[in-house]
C-alpha cells in the first residue's frame, strides 16, 4: 500500500458521515441510472421484436419509374431531342414478383420472403359487421419471415394451412365480432360475398393490426380480390436487421422498387424511446451530480482543517502532485466502492423489475416489466459517475496543491 494512498485513508476517515454521504449518492446514482437504461432499452427491444415480427425487416412496395421529358434542341441546320429526368414515378405493388425474388438473391443478407397481397373488404357476423384488410399469403413462407406462428392464442395454424378457405384473425377483431375458433364470416370485397371459417385466432399486442388484418390464402385471396397477378408488396427477413437501412438502399438500386427497411418504418417511435432514454438517465444522474457536489464540499473542508497536516508533508519532501494525488486518492476511494455498490444495487433491482407484473397492450404486448441486459449500461453509469466525481474533485486538489510550509506557518495559507 502506497504512503499516499495510506494518508488518504487517515483524511477519509475524519470525514466520514460527509463521505458515507457521497457513497450513498454515487450508488443511488449508478444503480438507478443502470435500472432506468435497462427497463426503457427492454421496450425499445420489446417493440422492434414486434416489428420485426409482424412487419419484417425490410418490405418492398412500388415499382420505381423514372420519368424523363423531351426537349427540343439543334443549330446550324440540324435539330435533335435530349432526354431530361425530371423525377420518379412510383407505380402501386409489384408487377412480377418472381423477378424481384430472383433479384433478392444477390442479396446475401436476406434469409426469408414472403408475398403478400393486400386489399380492402368487409368482414360481416352474426353478430355485427367491420372493415378489415385483407392479407394474401403463403402461410409456410410467411412464417419465415414473420412471427405469426408464435401469436397463435386459439386454434390451430396447421389448420388454417391445410384448409384453403379458412381465415385467420386478430383477437381484437374477434372481441368486437365475438368471434370464436370454427365460427363462420364473411368476406365482402369486390361487389362479391364469401364465406370463410375462422381457423385461429392470433395476437401481436398491435392494437391496429389485431383489429383490421384477415390472413387467408393467397390463392382465395386473388379470387376475392379479382387480383390475378402481382402482389402488393413483398416482407423481408435478414440474417442481422441492423443493416436494414443499407440493404433497403442496395434493394432500391437493384430491384427498382421502393424499398423501406424497420428503422425508417417506424422512426417516429424509435426517436421516442430514445428520448425517453436520454431523459430518464439525465434524471437519475442528479443522484451523481449531488455526489459530486458533496465531494468537493468535503475535500474542501478537509483542505480547510488539514492544513498543518499539508504542510508537514510539504517540509517533508512531497511534490504539489503528490498532494494533489492524495485527495485524487480520497475521491477515487469513494467512486470505487461507490460505482462496485451501484452496480450491484442496479443489478439487483432490474432483476426484481423485471419480475413485476404489468399488462401492456397498444404498440407491443407484455405481461412483465421488459429489461434489457447490457454492460454498456454499466459503463455508462460508471462513466457518469467519474466524470462528475472526478471533475468536482479537482478544485480542492488543486487548491491543496498550492499550500506553501511557510504560509501556513504565518497563518497565511489559503
Amino acid at each position: 500500500m502506497s504512503p499516499k494512498f495510506r494518508i488518504a485513508l487517515r483524511f477519509l476517515t475524519a470525514k466520514k458521515r460527509a463521505m458515507l454521504m457521497s457513497l450513498a449518492c454515487i450508488v443511488l446514482g449508478v444503480g438507478m441510472f443502470i435500472v432506468t437504461q435497462a427497463t426503457t432499452s427492454g421496450f425499445e427491444g420489446l417493440f422492434i421484436k414486434t416489428i420485426l415480427g409482424t412487419d419484417g425487416a425490410i418490405r418492398i412496395e412500388d415499382k420505381i419509374q423514372e420519368t424523363h421529358r423531351s426537349m427540343a434542341a439543334g443549330g446550324h441546320g440540324t435539330l435533335f431531342e435530349t432526354q431530361l429526368k425530371e423525377g420518379r414515378k412510383y407505380i402501386e405493388g409489384i408487377e412480377e414478383p418472381k423477378q424481384v425474388i430472383e433479384g433478392l438473391r444477390q442479396i446475401g443478407n436476406v434469409t426469408a420472403w414472403s408475398e403478400v397481397l393486400r386489399g380492402a373488404a368487409m368482414v360481416h357476423s352474426a353478430f355485427k359487421s367491420e372493415s378489415a384488410r385483407i392479407y394474401g399469403v403463403d402461410i409456410v413462407q410467411h412464417q419465415r419471415v414473420s412471427d405469426i406462428g408464435q401469436q397463435i392464442v386459439q386454434g390451430s395454424m396447421a389448420d388454417f394451412r391445410d384448409s384453403p378457405n379458412s381465415v385467420l384473425v386478430g383477437r381484437v377483431m374477434a372481441e368486437r365480432l365475438q368471434l370464436s375458433v370454427n365460427d363462420s364470416i364473411q368476406l365482402e370485397a369486390k361487389d362479391q360475398m364469401r364465406r370463410y371459417r375462422v381457423a385461429a385466432i392470433y395476437e401481436t399486442g398491435v392494437k391496429e393490426i389485431d383489429r383490421e388484418r384477415v390472413y387467408m390464402n393467397i390463392a382465395e385471396a386473388r379470387s376475392l380480390l379479382k387480383k390475378r397477378t402481382g402482389s402488393s408488396y413483398l416482407q423481408i427477413a435478414l440474417l442481422d436487421a441492423d443493416r436494414a437501412r443499407e440493404d433497403a438502399a442496395r434493394m432500391v438500386d437493384v430491384l427498382h422498387h421502393s424499398a423501406a427497411g424497420w428503422q425508417d418504418r417506424e422512426k417516429t417511435w424509435l426517436s421516442v424511446f430514445r428520448a425517453l432514454r436520454i431523459s430518464s438517465g439525465i434524471t437519475v444522474s442528479i443522484f451523481t451530480l449531488i455526489a459530486g457536489l458533496a465531494m468537493f464540499n468535503t475535500l474542501a473542508m478537509i483542505v480547510m482543517e488539514k492544513t498543518k497536516e499539508i504542510a508537514i508533508l510539504r517540509s517533508m519532501g512531497y511534490t504539489r502532485e503528490d498532494i494533489s494525488g492524495i485527495f485524487l486518492w480520497q475521491a477515487g476511494i469513494v467512486l470505487v466502492v461507490g460505482s462496485v455498490l451501484g452496480c450491484l444495487l442496479g443489478a439487483l433491482v432490474t432483476y426484481y423489475v423485471g419480475q413485476i407484473r404489468i399488462e401492456v397492450k397498444g404498440i407491443f404486448k407484455t405481461d412483465t416489466f421488459v429489461v434489457a441486459w447490457s454492460i454498456w449500461h454499466y459503463v455508462e453509469a460508471t462513466l457518469t459517475a467519474v466524470v462528475m466525481v472526478m471533475v468536482a474533485s479537482l478544485l480542492p486538489a488543486r487548491r491543496a496543491a498550492r499550500l506553501e510550509p511557510g504560509d501556513v506557518i504565518r497563518g497565511t495559507g489559503q
